[in-house]
């Protein structure tokens, strides 16, 4: 199953060259992960500081594995350091999977014959 991920970071004033580099770093690591399809960065045009990351991976078990990966966290430490408060995680996936929506989201959402 496709699934889209939503990262939002707000950054500390006077730091963007320090998170612009790391996310820059995070990004190339993120583009070497089994599974990684492609990723945006947006500027929010009213808080200028507040950055989105839209990541799409194969499946969600990818997403997961370079969630936990070491080279991953170790950058995500890095970025903590340059941010105003923790980073938001959304992890979303296609509506096909309405029906497992209705379901109640059965666990783990894996694909089925839906």
């Amino acid at each position: 199953m496709i699934a889209k991920v939503i990262i939002k970071r707000r950054v500390k004033q006077d730091k963007e060259k320090e998170f612009f580099t790391l996310l820059r770093q995070l990004r190339s690591a993120a583009m070497e992960q089994n599974g990684y399809i492609s990723g945006e960065t947006l500027i929010c045009a009213d808080q200028t500081n507040t950055v989105l990351v839209i990541s799409k991976w194969a499946s969600l078990e990818h997403w997961n594995e370079w969630k936990n990966n070491a080279r991953r966290r170790q950058i995500d430490y890095q970025l903590k350091e340059v941010q105003e408060e923790p980073t938001i995680y959304e992890p979303y996936v296609f509506s096909r999977y309405k029906v497992a929506a209705e379901l109640g989201f059965p666990p783990p959402l894996q694909e089925q014959d839906l």
